[in-house]
C-alpha cells in the first residue's frame, strides 16, 4: 500500500479554517491511495511528508516570495522569505540557507507526533557549533524529509536570524535582512514570485510513521534536547 499504510494525519492542520466539503470526502479507497501515490507535478518532486488537497487547489511549485510577521506582543515588524524546493534540492538548500546565522546557533526541534496533543511541541537547546548540527542533521536526512510531524528551526538570536525547516518541507526564513538567504535561493536556481501560493494554504494531508516517531527520539537525544 505504500504511503497511504503510514498513519495519515488530519487534513486540516495548522488551525487552518476550511468550510465547505473537504475534497477527501467521498473517495474511495483506490482514489486516496493513487492520490497520495503522486509525488511529482511538472519538474517538482514532493516529499512522503505531504500531499496537496485531491482537487490541486494548489499544486506545488518551486520558488520563494516575501513576507512578514508581526509579533502581537511587540508589534515588531520582521520581513520573512518563504521558499519551496523539490525534494532532490531541499535538504541541502535548507543546510546551506544556515550559513549566514554564524557558527554558533541554536536549534528547536518541532513535534506534533503526538496526536492527543494540540499543535506542536517545541524543543529547545542553546549554543551548538554549525558543523556540529550539521553533521548530525545528514544522518537525519530521510526523516527530516519525509515525515510529516517533524520540523526544526536554527537561529541566532544576536544578529538575529531564523531559518525553519517546517513539518511540510518548507524553508521560511527571518530576520530585518534577508539578502544572504536571496542570493542562496537564487544561487540554487529558485526564482521570486510574490504571487507563489504554498500547498499549506491549502487543505493538504501530512504523512508519519512510528519508524519517524522512533527516528525523532534518536535526533533529540543525539542534540542533547530536553523534552520537559
Amino acid at each position: 500500500m505504500g504511503f497511504i499504510k503510514r498513519f495519515l494525519k488530519n487534513v486540516f492542520r495548522d488551525g487552518q479554517q476550511h468550510t465547505g466539503q473537504s475534497s477527501f470526502e467521498n473517495l474511495s479507497e483506490d482514489q486516496l491511495e493513487a492520490h497520495l501515490q503522486v509525488a511529482r507535478y511538472g519538474n517538482f518532486t514532493l516529499t512522503d511528508a505531504i500531499r496537496p488537497s485531491f482537487d490541486l487547489q494548489v499544486v506545488p511549485k518551486a520558488g520563494f516570495r516575501h513576507d512578514a510577521y508581526r509579533d502581537s506582543e511587540t508589534g515588531v515588524r520582521i520581513p520573512v522569505l518563504m521558499a519551496s524546493a523539490s525534494k532532490e534540492l531541499v535538504f541541502d538548500l535548507f543546510l546551506d540557507l544556515l550559513e549566514p546565522l554564524g557558527f554558533e546557533v541554536d536549534v528547536v526541534l518541532e513535534t506534533s507526533h503526538e496526536t492527543d496533543k494540540k499543535g506542536h511541541e517545541d524543543l529547545y537547546r542553546e549554543h551548538i557549533d554549525l558543523p556540529v548540527l550539521k553533521s548530525t542533521l545528514y544522518d537525519f536526512e530521510d526523516m527530516l524529509l519525509d515525515d510529516g510531524c517533524t520540523g526544526i528551526a536554527v537561529l541566532n538570536p544576536n544578529i538575529p536570524l531564523e531559518v525553519q525547516f517546517d513539518e511540510h518541507k518548507m524553508i521560511i526564513m527571518y530576520g530585518q535582512d534577508l539578502s544572504e538567504f536571496e542570493a542562496i535561493l537564487e544561487d540554487a536556481g529558485l526564482r521570486c514570485h510574490e504571487d507563489l501560493k504554498f500547498i499549506t494554504e491549502a487543505e493538504h494531508v501530512h504523512s508519519s510513521s512510528d519508524e519517524f516517531q522512533r527516528r525523532f527520539q534518536q535526533l533529540q537525544y543525539r542534540l542533547g534536547l530536553d523534552d520537559e
